[in-house]
């Protein structure tokens, strides 16, 4: 899937309720494997909730950070947690992960293309911010001027 499409990408409530259930399911037990804990992640990193994404991208780090024995592992762990991220617009941390993986895999296409996804989303973001604080002084800027000039026309009579 190409850049655009992963990031749109969104879990089917049917996929989400079948491995959110395994998981409950093996945790009540008091043993969730990685091979679950990684696809109820999957899926949550996924959402259109950020509270769900938030809570894949928790799974993902104790996955990253207590069980990634393998090369492969650990490049999918970065891989979702770049893209739960940036789906949250924590584009910074979502470039870490991403070149994290890069590093790992620099020749890896989806890598690249999800990097270059962050990178125009990151500076179409902060164009829209430029364009509030501009609107912002803009309009700030149009009271000021009504003040003085009503305060100029009061002064006069």
């Amino acid at each position: 899937m190409e850049g655009e499409n992963i990031m749109d990408d969104v879990v089917s409530n049917d996929d989400l309720k079948k491995f959110e259930n395994e998981y409950y399911q093996q945790l009540s037990t008091g043993t969730v494997s990685q091979h679950t804990k990684f696809h109820y992640a999957w899926c949550l990193v996924r959402s259109n909730y950020p509270a769900d994404i938030r809570k894949g991208l928790i799974l993902l780090e104790q996955l990253i950070k207590h069980e990634a024995n393998d090369e492969d592992a650990k490049r999918n762990y970065l891989y979702y947690l770049a893209l739960g991220n940036s789906r949250i617009k924590e584009y910074s941390t979502a470039l870490q992960f991403i070149k994290a993986f890069l590093h790992m895999q620099p020749e890896n296409m989806q890598a690249q293309s999800l990097m270059m996804m962050i990178k125009k989303k990151m500076e179409a973001d902060a164009h829209k911010g430029m364009a509030i604080a501009g609107g912002v002084a803009l309009g700030v800027g149009a009271v000021i001027g009504l003040g003085i000039a009503l305060a100029k026309s009061a002064a006069r009579k």
